[in-house]
């Protein structure tokens, strides 16, 4: 059927939304395919819904292809599952919850391992009914905190979410290859460049968790990749912990001396300060990887209790806040507030250390009984510059091991091009990306909170293990919008295009809409899907402005040459205007078609 634009729901906008920061938000919504509702929620128009459900077909397609089969679920769930799993309280503010007027908890999903898991526990019985693949395209909601840039980060968004229920890990592990092999034959279909990294299962859980990401500017995520072939993003990093240091080096090293150390705020400050009144005997200057920052941090757990936590790092390095909510996780982790240190007056804020005149201040058995972790560089054996636990002092040559200890590590520091591959295979290297899918081996965590089990071969009951596999539908919209535009406006892929073609009729001429008209049902009979811009009071400015904007990859304009016989055919991703004979014209989109 023909789609003609005067009488289509439609409206174009010529300026940018005043809150769109990022091309495909300003471009989705000023080409009519969303309108903002809320912070963070849209309204999908049906120019929207159309390129919405050609990503959704090839996703079905390719879960087809992997065994998976379809079904849907409600977005709004009880509490009851959820906190079976644990995960009411530690999704925390992230999830939104709701009542019903008798007063029972709901919430609205972010994801649904809990339904899924019930449902096949509600059917299957059996080892003979394993193993199982099932998935739905449904939206999820979470409560950002600070919902932006369109359809990327939004409250409410679509995913396509597949679980796999399998007897034996080794069964996990071929279906959990089985989609992740659908996933790289989705991208590609899309024309979607992505990088596969390591990633941490967060408040998903699991034995094993790999990303799609893809490389953009753009991007929220930070991974690292080394020549070699590794790949992770920064969270799942893993800092490589340095060789021991020999017996004999340790013994030969100078206790620690504590020095005055006045208006050094920083870093920077510091190592110079110590290099002028405290050279070091080798020779070589202080530097600030030589320093030990001691970080404060609060930590709430799902409990509500906060309590301290100091993390020692090397002073060239910072904590990445990402890295630090890992190593604590299910808790809110902030840096600790003026509140904080005044309940807490043995620690001198910045002069913390680990000691003051020899006696352990840091740790669960030191004097403010404040948990201390170290980064993984900082073994037995270094040697470091740090905070005296006395206003305007330190301590240098401060040996980890021997004069201090630790109640554990803590892997949280910044990463940085240079720094070594865990497996070896090199240095690596950071770039931004944003998460197009996510892959996990859940195991057994979901199975066992809800009792699901099945019968083995030898009659046994034993639990089930499973996978997860999500994509973000809506977000990868939202990409291609950003990856495929001019100055102009959105250029669609063919493959998700709204239309196969966008034909303009210009003039007043009543003879050329006739044409047109004609043009329009021959490819329809073709099974050309056509938008046909029929508007009979619209100015050829006006139109081709639009044909620019909305993004159908080729434009047919027929106009003052329609007498001649003659249309002119728009390629918009090759910048392309071409004379071509109006009977040529259909020859040019039966491959769009068929598509």
């Amino acid at each position: 059927m023909i789609t003609r634009l005067s009488n289509y729901f439609l409206k174009t906008l010529r300026e940018d939304p005043a809150d769109a920061e990022v091309a495909s938000h300003k471009l989705l919504v000023r080409a009519g395919y969303i309108r903002r509702q809320a912070p963070g929620v849209f309204g999908w128009l049906p120019l929207g819904l159309r390129v919405k459900a050609k990503l959704e077909q090839i996703i079905r397609d390719e879960m087809a292809a992997a065994g998976a089969h379809e079904g849907h679920f409600p977005a709004m769930l009880p509490r009851e599952p959820y906190e079976a799993t644990g995960r009411w309280e530690e999704y925390g503010d992230a999830l939104f919850r709701l009542k019903d007027r008798h007063g029972a908890d709901y919430l609205l999903a972010p994801t649904h391992e809990e339904a899924f898991t019930l449902m096949v526990k509600d059917i299957v019985s059996s080892y003979k009914d394993l193993p199982l693949s099932l998935y739905q395209i449904q939206d999820k909601y979470r409560d950002e905190a600070r919902p932006r840039a369109g359809l990327l980060r939004g409250r409410e968004f679509t995913m396509k979410d597949a679980y796999s229920f399998d007897v034996s890990d080794e069964g996990l592990a071929a279906s959990y290859q089985r989609q992740r092999d659908a996933y790289e034959r989705i991208f590609s279909r899309l024309g979607l460049e992505y990088v596969i990294v390591s990633a941490d299962a967060g408040a998903m859980g699991g034995s094993r968790s790999e990303e799609f990401l893809l490389p953009i500017g753009i991007g929220e995520d930070t991974f690292v990749r080394s020549a070699g072939g590794y790949a992770a993003n920064v969270e799942a990093y893993a800092t490589p912990v340095p060789d021991p240091v020999p017996a004999e080096v340790i013994a030969g090293l100078p206790q620690p001396v504590v020095f005055d150390s006045p208006d050094t705020p920083t870093i920077d400050t510091l190592v110079a300060h110590t290099n002028a009144v405290l050279p070091r005997e080798d020779g070589r200057a202080w530097r600030a990887a030589d320093t030990l920052k001691c970080l404060v941090f609060a930590v709430t757990n799902l409990e509500g209790e906060r309590s301290l936590v100091v993390i020692g790092v090397p002073g060239d390095r910072d904590a990445d806040m990402k890295r630090v909510e890992v190593a604590f996780p299910g808790c809110e982790v902030e840096p600790a507030t003026a509140a904080d240190f005044e309940k807490h007056p043995g620690l001198v804020k910045g002069y913390i250390g680990p000691t003051l005149n020899g006696e352990a201040v840091l740790g669960l058995e030191g004097t403010t009984g404040i948990r201390f972790l170290l980064d993984p560089r900082v073994i037995d054996g270094t040697p470091w510059v740090t905070g005296a636990n006395e206003h305007e002092k330190h301590v240098a040559h401060l040996v980890a091991g021997r004069d201090f200890t630790a109640d554990g590590v803590a892997d949280v520091a910044t990463v940085r091009d240079g720094d070594p591959a865990p497996d070896g295979s090199g240095p690596i290297e950071t770039a931004r990306g944003m998460e197009i899918g996510h892959v996990f081996q859940l195991g057994r965590k979901y199975a066992e909170a809800l009792g699901l089990k099945v019968l083995d071969e030898n009659g046994k009951l034993v639990t089930v293990t499973m996978g997860s596999y999500g994509i973000g539908v809506t977000r990868i919209m939202a990409i291609l919008a950003e990856l495929h535009h001019d100055d102009r406006g959105l250029i669609w892929p063919a493959a998700v295009a709204p239309f196969d073609v966008h034909l303009v009729a210009t003039g007043k001429d009543t003879a050329v809409y006739d044409i047109a008209d004609s043009l329009a049902s021959t490819l329809d009979a073709a099974g050309v899907d056509v938008l046909f811009d029929d508007r009979p009071k619209v100015s050829p400015g006006v139109k081709f402005g639009d044909a620019e904007l909305l993004g159908v990859p080729r434009v047919v304009v027929v106009g003052r040459d329609a007498a001649e016989g003659f249309a002119e055919v728009w390629d918009r991703a090759a910048g392309t205007k071409d004379r071509v004979a109006l009977a040529d014209v259909p020859a040019l989109f039966t491959g769009a078609a068929a598509q």
